[in-house]
């Protein structure tokens, strides 16, 4: 962990800064690990919807062709 002031220091501007970098470095590595995460499953959810409407597309498309017989007489 960080150290802490003693209660006689004054807190400066340069410590909150310093401060300040240090958590948004660490969020900053959290956001491009969860990036890579995110588009991967993105990927993968918009994959399986355009099998699924594809597929119910096929089978509706099944359902609705005319059977068409052709007799010879």
């Amino acid at each position: 962990m960080t150290s802490h002031p003693a209660p006689s220091e004054r807190v400066t501007r340069a410590d909150i800064e310093a401060k300040l970098a240090e958590i948004r470095g660490e969020m900053d590595q959290d956001v491009e690990r969860a990036k890579g995460v995110s588009l991967a499953v993105g990927a993968v959810v918009v994959t399986a919807v355009v099998l699924g409407a594809y597929l119910l597309g096929r089978r509706r498309g099944r359902k609705r062709q005319a059977v068409i017989e052709i007799q010879r007489v």
